[in-house]
């Protein structure tokens, strides 16, 4: 079996900061996570995903972080690497961002960021899953390069799986 480097846990872009979880978190994740619609979720429910979360990343040397605005100091999101559908080997980029920031390049900011990330861990490829029907999360994974795999369907539809080999 392959070892990997730990993943950088703090990351900077122009804009951004990607960093650890931290208590005070709980709120804002618990108000992105519920912009979703459908299930409900609690401060005290996140609070315990948080920390499940930064179990894992003592356990597999990867992360999703937090997203914060450099110059405004507000959470707005996350991006990372997880097992998710994927293997640690090959892990799953993910991230989510609050609608009210959407379409200024956050998104892309903070996945590059994470692709240089896991690129200096090793890794030689990563993959996403994204619902068939998120057009701007498609876009992003296409501006990082990363390709369309296949297509699998699943209850709540259709997902697409990309991958993108790291250099």
């Amino acid at each position: 079996m392959t070892t990997y480097e730990t993943m950088p846990f703090h990351l900077e872009t122009d804009r951004l900061i990607l960093r650890p979880w931290v208590e005070s978190d709980a709120a804002e994740f618990c108000a992105l996570l519920s912009e979703r619609g459908g299930k409900t979720y609690t401060v005290e429910h996140v609070r315990t995903s948080v920390a499940e979360m930064l179990t894992a990343t003592a356990t597999t040397g990867i992360a999703l972080l937090p997203i914060v605005r450099r110059e405004e100091g507000d959470f707005i999101g996350y991006c990372g690497l997880i097992i998710g559908r994927s293997t640690l080997e090959e892990p799953e980029i993910a991230y989510e961002l609050f609608r009210r920031v959407h379409g200024r390049g956050y998104a892309t900011e903070a996945a590059g960021a994470v692709l240089d990330a896991a690129a200096a861990t090793g890794r030689r490829r990563l993959w996403s899953t994204v619902g068939a029907w998120n057009t701007p999360s498609l876009r992003v994974l296409d501006k990082l390069g990363f390709e369309r795999d296949h297509v699998s369907t699943e209850d709540n539809g259709e997902v697409v799986w990309l991958t993108r080999s790291l250099p």
